[in-house]
């Protein structure tokens, strides 16, 4: 890190990598986490902005093609003004910071700003997206080096500084950012200084997301296959032998949910769960929040019945949140987990269940099926639990059917209200303005909770957005809002739905075909 002049703030240039939120660094990571201002450009994932923290300043300072924004002195002006402030201060950018972006020229002007900063390198998308499209960009047998140029030139130059000829002699694998649209003119002077026409050449567009998309061919008709197809920017385009290998090497368009839309409505903690298997098949996540865990209406009145759980003969915990806010608040009020005394452990759902083995506790029921009506059940297969006093950690306003169910078999029943769901009103990411224009193939719900938020904020129904419910108690309220479940998982909890998911859409392929 550079030493700052002024004891300001630090600027930290951030690499975003190409797309994928598995190639975002740990350090990059940790930046976002700690950042009091990001400004983060238009190729970066806007989902890494989920790990901002919520007093975080989030400006978008993107430039697309073809449309005016914010410029680049202006960008530099305010990474400068918000430092100088004493801020931490994070420039977000898709890729590396110093591979065909303005970030070198944005480290020179907060240097001579006398601002402290430091560089944070990202995978670039000249490596990574031939990576995910099965192209290796060296090969033993092919090559012994590979060059990265650019198709986008500062518009202030009057002609163009690339020299085609030594690229032309140089030979091996060439990989080209920012030039799609170029691509007609860029490969008529390629095939002028004797590249040969029959060169294998691949496109690769939004690659390592599960948007990507890949067009290949040869440098004489690429690029009137790119128009006849429509291939726009942002792609990377590889020009060498190494693009033959593709047929056998292709291993991320393979996978099952590639091109699919879908959104993911949990909570901004819980989504990443949901949201990471869905895009290990292949899928492009929105990740939608529409509710968010806050403490309870009563947190006097839940930390004393936590204090008290050693009195109990169960402690039954309907959800993973509970877990967590009930052990929360239990280790701050003792420091050794026998406190808890004897009393016996529920939990519905094997999350809720993990959550508890995470605290190295037992859990002495866990009912087949995750919905409350299950717990019952099992209770019953228990023998009489009349006069057995049972602490049931769960959310407020959800169904009273457990407590009831309870007190009717002759538990005496305390309820421990351990959090509460509330409307997530944010939208970092801008999910929200991308479901509007882009649309989704499906929307999952988790919850009953998930559905009625979501339809509360309003936004219009994409066309041809299919619904995928978790289970029952979820489809039905989906219902009764008028939605129709198109997929509802079997076994009630994440891997159920993803499962489901992939099934159905394995099902709408084989019809298709």
């Amino acid at each position: 890190m550079s030493t700052s002049k002024s004891g300001s703030g630090t600027v930290y240039l951030v690499g975003a990598g190409p797309g994928d939120l598995g190639l975002v660094t740990l350090r990059a990571k940790e930046c976002i986490e700690k950042a009091d201002v990001i400004g983060y450009d238009h190729l970066a994932n806007p989902e890494t902005l989920g790990w901002a923290r919520d007093d975080a300043e989030i400006i978008y300072v993107g430039k697309t093609a073809g449309e005016s924004g914010i410029s680049q002195n202006e960008i530099n002006a305010l990474l400068i003004e918000k430092a100088r402030e004493g801020k931490q201060v994070v420039r977000l950018k898709g890729g590396d910071p110093f591979v065909f972006g303005r970030g070198a020229e944005e480290a020179q002007m907060i240097a001579d700003a006398g601002i402290a900063f430091e560089i944070v390198p990202g995978v670039t998308s000249s490596i990574a997206g031939p990576a995910y499209a099965g192209i290796p960009v060296t090969h033993r047998g092919h090559n012994s080096h590979v060059t990265i140029f650019t198709g986008h030139e500062d518009p202030a130059k009057t002609e163009s500084v690339i020299d085609y000829a030594a690229l032309a002699k140089l030979g091996g694998t060439q990989v080209m950012l920012m030039g799609v649209e170029r691509l007609g003119s860029i490969t008529s002077e390629m095939t002028k200084h004797g590249v040969r026409g029959d060169l294998p050449v691949a496109l690769i567009r939004w690659a390592t997301t599960g948007q990507q998309e890949t067009l290949t061919g040869t440098l004489a008709d690429i690029a009137q296959k790119a128009v006849a197809n429509d291939f726009a920017a942002p792609a990377v385009a590889v020009f060498g032998d190494v693009v033959a290998l593709r047929d056998k090497l292709n291993w991320y368009e393979t996978r099952p949910l590639l091109g699919k839309r879908i959104v993911v409505t949990r909570t901004r903690k819980q989504a990443s769960v949901l949201s990471s298997k869905l895009r290990a098949l292949g899928a492009h996540v929105i990740e939608l929040p529409t509710i968010r865990i806050e403490p309870p209406s009563d947190l006097r009145e839940f930390a004393e019945l936590v204090q008290d759980a050693h009195i109990y003969d169960w402690i039954v915990f309907t959800s993973a949140n509970g877990v967590d806010a009930f052990f929360d608040i239990f280790f701050k009020l003792y420091d050794d987990a026998r406190e808890i005394g004897g009393a016996r452990i529920a939990a519905i759902g094997p999350a809720t269940g993990q959550r508890v083995k995470d605290f190295h506790l037992h859990v002495d029921l866990q009912p087949k099926e995750f919905v409350a009506e299950e717990v019952v059940r099992e209770f019953k297969n228990q023998g009489s639990i009349e006069n057995l006093k049972i602490l049931l950690v769960r959310a407020e306003k959800t169904r009273d059917v457990l407590p009831k169910e309870l007190l009717g078999l002759g538990a005496i029943v305390d309820e421990a209200f351990a959090y509460r769901t509330v409307p997530e009103t944010r939208d970092t990411s801008g999910a929200r303005g991308q479901l509007a224009k882009d649309g989704a193939d499906l929307i999952t719900f988790t919850s009953s909770s998930t559905v009625e938020n979501f339809l509360a904020l309003g936004l219009p129904w994409p066309k041809g957005m299919q619904v995928a419910s978790i289970g029952p108690i979820t489809s039905q309220t989906a219902r009764d809002n008028g939605l129709k479940i198109d997929v509802e998982a079997r076994r009630h909890d994440i891997d159920g739905l993803v499962k489901a998911i992939g099934a159905f859409f394995a099902g709408e392929s084989a019809k298709k075909s």
